[in-house]
């Protein structure tokens, strides 16, 4: 019984993981954000495309998090493109394995 309950939480610790690891959010540092109507407006030009599942914008810290639907992909192009045609700059974009509310936990973490 032991070794039946050991292989479950293993079985279940690799789901979790894997599950995990499917996740892609796009980050991009934007320069020129300086109030909440600002981020407001990236904010719902995101969440209007078909690829997206959340948004996550920072003003204070210049972070646009878009976390994509699975199966679903976004070009950085695309994004810096969107925020450029709201009149901000993209610093830095990069892709990464976490959600939008992970991103969000991490930013409040680091005051």
């Amino acid at each position: 019984m032991k070794n039946i309950l050991t292989i479950v939480a293993l079985m279940l610790a690799f789901i979790s993981t894997a599950a995990h690891a499917a996740v892609q959010t796009i980050k991009a540092e934007v320069n020129g954000m300086v109030c909440a109507f600002c981020a407001q407006g990236i904010e719902k030009k995101m969440r209007s495309l078909s690829q997206t599942k959340d948004v996550y914008v920072d003003l204070k810290k210049k972070i646009v998090a878009v976390e994509l639907k699975d199966g679903q992909t976004l070009s950085h192009d695309s994004v810096t493109a969107l925020i450029k045609d709201a009149g901000y700059d993209v610093a830095k974009i990069e892709t990464i394995n976490e959600t939008a509310q992970q991103v969000k936990a991490a930013s409040r973490g680091k005051k």
